[in-house]
């Protein structure tokens, strides 16, 4: 099982408060291509952040800055989350020309906040100003011989806030304090922490499966169902998505579908799509297929105890995936925005759903009595194998 990592560097405001985090890349670059790297980390902290952890584990109520490459600000590629917690942080590598500027205007039209990193007067960034909630100021590498112009400058614009960044030294903290900088962050202040969480990554296959079937506008919701929930790691990060404050969900769910639907199409369009980006390894087959023979199972069995199938399925695959992951059921359950009956189900194994998960141990188990559930059992191994078999036809270089 592989983990994933997501850095977290506090912003203080001035009176030592932390305010907000800046989430940043933590992983090999070894086999990516240098003119897309800087693409890659940003799709990747997307990706591990707010469908791997979680946004609210990652930063609670905190406004997270994400760094944005072109192809972000361009819309080339979609950001597959509101504008609730997140501010939108233009690099200093992003030449400004026109497509830049409309693509930065529809962002803020549309309520995402922006910052300019690393600002340099002169670089062609001055031309964001009047779009911009946050300009960040590096006070350590930075040509300090025109701080005063360029302050002077984002004070012309009253919603500006000023970041200082790359505080190593009182030294730093203390320019910070002269010019009445609103927020501040480095190394003197904190050094970036790193989260690290198991990771199951979903096939390719269905990625792009998923992204072909969303490019159709009538696209019946069944089908798109059918595709997330036939690969768990998938079916996790929509639940993931759903819980995610920037799905803009507070809903309780008990079943995939019902997530799809909370999530939109649009937007699960949208993190397909930079899942496809997100070139990573896959978890072997005989796991997934553990996984999803539970999940079927449990689906199998919810009308003999009077239970929601699609419920059942969820607590079967979340019960399948903290086994994969080597988390406990109360963890994940706490990740995952589910019902009170899911979640009872899961931690105290309580309802009609506790039932079906109770039922389901005791034939793994080979406890005397639950032989008859051979053939539901069967029909679970057999659709679970039909489909990690179809994906392995198809993605040949996925491991076994």
């Amino acid at each position: 099982m592989d983990a994933v990592h997501v850095g977290r560097q506090p912003i203080f405001d001035a009176k030592g408060a932390v305010v907000a985090y800046e989430l940043l890349f933590r992983g090999r670059m070894d086999a990516i291509a240098s003119g897309r790297q800087d693409t890659y980390a940003t799709s990747t902290v997307m990706i591990n952040a707010f469908t791997e952890f979680g946004i609210a584990e990652v930063a609670g109520n905190r406004p997270c800055f994400i760094n944005l490459t072109r192809e972000f600000v361009t819309g080339r590629l979609p950001l597959p989350f509101g504008p609730e917690q997140v501010v939108l942080e233009v690099l200093e590598t992003v030449t400004v020309d026109d497509e830049v500027i409309d693509g930065i205007t529809a962002l803020a039209e549309a309520g995402y906040k922006i910052a300019l990193d690393d600002f340099v007067w002169g670089s062609g960034h001055e031309q964001l100003l009047g779009l911009a909630s946050y300009v960040k100021l590096d006070l350590l590498d930075g040509d300090l011989s025109r701080l005063d112009e360029i302050v002077a400058a984002c004070r012309q614009y009253p919603g500006i806030q000023l970041v200082a960044e790359r505080l190593e030294t009182e030294a730093e903290v203390a320019i910070a304090d002269r010019y009445g900088m609103e927020l501040r962050q480095g190394y003197v202040l904190s050094r970036p922490q790193v989260l690290s969480t198991p990771s199951l990554s979903p096939s390719r296959l269905r990625r792009l499966e998923l992204v072909a079937a969303l490019m159709s506008p009538d696209v019946p919701l069944d089908k798109i169902t059918s595709i997330i929930v036939s690969d768990p790691a998938l079916a996790m990060r929509v639940l993931r998505v759903s819980n995610s404050v920037a799905a803009g969900v507070v809903s309780r769910i008990s079943s995939v579908r019902q997530a799809i639907m909370l999530v939109g199409l649009t937007r699960i369009r949208r993190w397909a799509t930079l899942m496809v980006v997100d070139d990573v390894g896959e978890a072997p087959e005989e796991q997934l297929l553990t996984a999803l023979t539970q999940a079927r199972l449990c689906e199998n069995l919810a009308a003999r105890f009077g239970a929601d199938p699609g419920a059942a399925f969820v607590a079967g695959l979340v019960t399948g995936m903290t086994r994969l992951m080597g988390i406990t059921i109360a963890a994940m359950a706490e990740q995952l925005p589910l019902t009170e009956d899911v979640a009872d189900a899961l931690t105290a194994g309580t309802g009609r759903l506790g039932q079906v998960l109770n039922a389901v141990r005791a034939y793994e188990a080979g406890e005397v009595g639950s032989e008859d559930l051979a053939v539901p059992a069967l029909d679970a191994m057999r659709w679970s194998t039909r489909t990690l078999t179809a994906a392995h036809r198809f993605n040949p270089k996925r491991p076994r």
